[in-house]
């Protein structure tokens, strides 16, 4: 079944994944409205409606009504013709006017501005202009920042009556602008002298969209229609959102630098700053000069007057050769311009040598040392009654990187006239200069105008078969006019929109011509070579290959220059095989890996469910009903989320190693730390009926335990090799760490110790009268009993423990115990009954009175002392007050250390039936708590002769032995 669901959606795929177009994207499952006006995609209101985050709108209750605005830069978007594909939309744009008094007057003191900058709008040259309503006055159009304006308008005079559809004018807009500022001034003095009584008239100047007519305008309006562009942008949503609302006709390229100098743009691959201009020889430096700042070329000291990016040239100032020019600072027959190396060379289209004068052959080599002359003009004679000065023109050949002008006079003087020659190179499209028109004889004139602009060319143009490429890789101006991407270190592809068609004759439509895209905006592409040495652009760049029939380059994959269909499914049957070929795998592979992933699962149920049954599982749940009004519910954990608790058990989330097993701590999925038990049991052992016993033994009793001085269990599970044991965690450690691992931060006083063995006490005496089966714990030692956050005793490790029917005495079983804290009478006997605990339990309280450990050995003898035998023989000397720890000396509790010392000494009564029950320790400890002097106890029975027997008895009481008994003593316990 599952194999066959996946065959039937990789069958589905091509309809699930058929590209979406944006106005399905945007305009089908958006359609929004803001008061009158449909809000268009890729603009919305909503999250989601909305492409990028530039294009949210708001909609705001207004005096007029609810508006919608454009909510980054604040403008109120109407109602336009545009389709989201022109990539235009129209806004309210504010008005600047002046002498309103209704309206106040924010142009008066200083320019009004509006300001896009940052954003990826703009106002648009192509379907803006700049206009004014009024009368009188000079309205001004700067760019931000700049002092001489772009553009002006020029009111009429006011002789009319005030009215408000007063006339106004309209000017042009040079360029795609994402900030202007407007000023007007006022030209009656300049004018119309006559006209100061009408200076003080109301008039304002905006930005203007084409689509709304000057008469429309009137001199109350605040903000007029005009038309925003915006350049490509990202999505900046969710991903779950951008893959929804993303178009595929624009992508998101970056645009290059903007930069300016003076009143020239500097656009790629010129730059200033570093990273902006395509190499060294690029390289612009933006100087001061008296004139104000101006661009040089820095590789080839020339003054930069305009970049044409589409033809691949710059226009430079060039300078002149003079002769004969009586004055003149550099009157030289010879000069000289070298671009030898550079990228650079004079245009064969736009440039000529010229010569302007008379009398003179005007001549130009490649070289000073090379005799053979490129080409030259020869001027006329000088004749008495010329009327102007002659000039002769040249072409120039192709490739021309240096060249050396030469003035040579061929004809007379004529008397006393001398003719001031000049020669140059330059571009044919600028020879309206004033010497055309200047008498012969004026020769300052002449001499005054020392350069011409000259077209440099540094790449050409190929028409190509190319289209823009990666994001990362692709460049566009700061007008969106172009965009960009590099083919070789040499070759550029150059792509416009359909809005700009002004190099049609070069550019190919890639959408038309592949029937597909990267960019169905971007899409009428040609190539661009720039020059370097030892490339003449005659070649197609790497990839592609040239057709003589089309006369472009082709990419080298497109083997036919006029593909058949059937060559078309020659090319399209090697990727049919390939897909066919990989959704079979892909088949194959997926229902193999299912076939696995379902015997991996099966195996793994089966897996668990022995470890269920090895560990005891059936035998819990036999004990469970047996114990149905004694058991608590207890939660059987997944063993992948212990794991994951654990950090699969990770060594540094061990807590400590018992008799039993291996403490770590967790963290459960809800937060919760715990602290989980792993057995000792391994698979390498094969495991008998006790052991089984033993484990299932902790859970049932501990199930029945419900004393806050008792460890809690959580819970456990079964289905792993190793059994495991959830508990609450309690976070200070133990008993034992706490007396012989000493903090100097946190000393355990009197009332501290006085209180744990309170607790302890109460803990037992809960286990061997109050629970409901009595249980004999079997294994009490300072390392078992835990330490809460509050450091309340808690008592844990129930391994060994036992519970006894009513009617019994004690349990009968093999010795298993802790050395120093075993009852002599049990390992005697081997039989355990409640005063075994209450033995052990005075191991504990002589350890908190002391602060020693219950066995030490003294190196030098090889000898091992017990601590209880050594505290009953310092009280048979009186010497109690020797052991005592100091840390509690200073507690003033003298009497209760005598009193529960007394306490002590009956708890290791060698003679069970002499010492008292746990209930009796418990309410004999709260006594000496809460009495105001410790003598209160009574003194039982002390006789000599008991303390004898007790000091005398046993070597296993005594415990000095030698390291070989010590050793051999040792096999009986399982916790040593």
């Amino acid at each position: 079944m599952g194999i066959r669901m996946v065959f039937y959606f990789i069958l589905q795929l091509p309809c699930l994944i058929r590209p979406t177009s944006p106005f399905e994207a945007g305009e089908t499952r958006c359609k929004e409205t803001c008061g009158a006006v449909a809000i268009p995609y890729p603009f919305g209101i909503k999250t989601g409606c909305y492409y990028n985050s530039w294009f949210r709108v708001t909609c705001n209750k207004t005096v007029n009504g609810t508006k919608p605005f454009i909510t980054r830069i604040n403008m109120e978007l109407l109602h336009s013709r545009w389709s989201f594909r022109d990539n235009v939309v129209t806004v309210n744009n504010p008005v600047t006017y002046l002498n309103c008094d209704d309206k106040g007057n924010n142009g008066t003191t200083s320019p009004s501005s509006v300001n896009l900058q940052g954003s990826p709008f703009f106002f648009s040259s192509e379907h803006n202009s700049f206009g004014s309503v009024g009368c009188g006055y000079l309205a001004m159009f700067f760019r931000n920042n700049q002092t001489d304006p772009i553009a002006l308008c020029l009111q009429r005079g006011c002789e009319e009556p005030i009215s408000s559809k007063l006339a106004g004018c309209l000017a042009t807009v040079p360029e795609n602008l994402a900030s202007y500022t407007t000023a007007l001034k006022s030209m009656t003095e300049i004018i119309s002298p006559w006209e100061k009584e009408f200076s003080k008239r109301c008039t304002s100047a905006f930005m203007l969209g084409y689509s709304t007519q000057l008469s429309e305008i009137s001199i109350d309006m605040t903000h007029v229609p005009a038309t925003l562009e915006w350049n490509p942008v990202n999505c900046d949503l969710e991903a779950s959102l951008c893959s929804i609302v993303e178009p595929h006709h624009v992508l998101p390229y970056k645009t290059s630098c903007n930069e300016r100098c003076g009143n020239v743009d500097i656009p790629f691959p010129f730059g200033i700053k570093a990273g902006c201009y395509k190499s060294k020889w690029f390289r612009v430096t933006c100087n001061k000069t008296a004139d104000g700042e101006k661009p040089f070329i820095s590789s080839i000291n020339m003054q930069l007057l305009n970049v044409s990016f589409y033809e691949g040239t710059v226009l430079v100032n060039n300078s002149v050769i003079y002769s004969n020019c009586p004055g003149k600072d550099r009157e030289n027959n010879e000069g000289s311009v070298n671009l030898t190396g550079t990228p650079f060379f004079f245009s064969h289209i736009f440039d000529r040598f010229m010569s302007i004068g008379c009398g003179n052959l005007a001549t130009f080599l490649h070289s000073p040392t090379n005799d053979h002359r490129i080409g030259g003009c020869k001027l006329p004679p000088c004749e008495n009654n010329m009327t102007s000065i002659v000039r002769c023109a040249v072409n120039i050949p192709s490739g021309l990187s240096s060249f050396v002008a030469n003035i040579i006079q061929i004809y007379p003087n004529n008397g006393s006239k001398r003719s001031c020659t000049s020669a140059f190179i330059v571009d044919t499209r600028f020879l309206d200069f004033p010497e055309a028109n200047s008498d012969h004889n004026d020769t300052t004139t002449n001499r005054s105008w020392t350069h011409v602009p000259t077209t440099l060319q540094w790449g050409k143009t190929k028409r190509g078969l190319c289209e823009l490429g990666e994001e990362s890789g692709t460049l566009c101006s700061p007008d969106g006019r172009y965009c960009w991407t590099s083919l070789s270190q040499m070759h550029l592809c150059v792509c416009t929109s359909d809005n700009y068609a002004d190099y049609d004759y070069l550019s190919t439509d890639v959408c038309q011509e592949k029937g597909e895209c990267v960019d169905t905006k971007y899409k009428n592409c040609f190539m661009l070579c720039l020059n370097a040495d030892g490339n003449n652009c005659s070649s197609c760049p790497d990839g592609y290959k040239y057709s003589r029939l089309e006369h472009l380059c082709r990419p080298v994959l497109d083997s036919s220059e006029f593909p058949t269909k059937k060559s078309k499914r020659s090319q399209n049957l090697p990727v049919i095989i390939g897909c066919s070929t990989s959704i079979g795998t892909v088949v194959v592979l997926i229902g193999t890996w299912h076939m696995h992933k379902l015997i991996e699962r099966r195996n793994n149920i089966k897996l668990k469910q022995k470890y269920f049954k090895r560990n005891g599982g059936l035998l819990l749940q036999q004990q469970l009903s047996n114990n149905k009004g004694n058991v608590e519910k207890i939660k059987l954990f997944a063993s992948n989320e212990l794991e994951k608790a654990t950090d699969y058990y990770n060594e540094n989330r061990i807590l400590g190693r018992g008799g039993q097993g291996t403490v770590f701590k967790g963290m459960l999925t809800d937060g919760s730390i715990v602290a989980i038990k792993k057995s000792k049991m391994t698979e390498d052992k094969k495991l008998d009926e006790n052991e089984h016993k033993q484990f299932i033994n902790e859970v049932m009793i501990l199930s029945q335990i419900n004393h806050r001085n008792v460890v809690k269990l959580l819970g456990c599970c079964l289905e792993t090799k190793v059994p495991l044991l959830v508990y609450e965690f309690v976070p200070n450690g133990t008993l034992s760490q706490l007396l012989h691992v000493p903090s100097e931060e946190f000393p355990l006083t009197w009332e501290m110790r006085l209180r744990i063995a309170i607790e302890i006490a109460n803990a037992l005496s809960y286990l061997h009268s109050a629970a409901s089966v009595p249980i004999y714990h079997r294994d009490i030692k300072s390392s078992n009993i835990l330490l809460d956050d509050k450091y309340r005793a808690k008592v844990s490790d129930f391994g060994t423990s036992r519970s006894v029917a009513l009617e019994q005495t004690h349990v009968t079983t093999r010795v298993q115990g802790t050395f120093g804290y075993l009852d002599p009478e049990y390992f005697r006997s081997s039989q355990f009954t409640e005063k075994s605990d209450v033995y052990s339990f005075g191991v504990v309280l002589v350890e908190l009175i002391s602060g020693q450990k219950p066995i030490s050995s003294c190196q030098s003898e090889e000898v091992v002392r017990s601590l209880a035998n050594f505290f009953l023989h310092s009280m048979k000397e009186n010497s109690l007050l020797n052991i005592v720890d100091p840390l509690v000396m200073n507690d003033n509790a003298e009497e209760e250390i005598v009193a529960v010392a007394k306490l002590a000494k009956r708890c290791l009564n060698l003679n069970g039936k002499r010492r008292p029950t746990m209930k009796q320790v418990a309410l004999e400890l709260e006594r000496i708590r809460s009495s105001e002097e410790a003598n209160f106890v009574q003194q039982i029975a002390d006789e000599d002769s008991d303390m004898d027997e007790m000091i005398g008895a046993s070597g296993f009481a005594s415990f000095s032995t030698s390291g070989s008994y010590l050793k051999d003593s040792a096999t009986l316990s399982i916790d040593a």
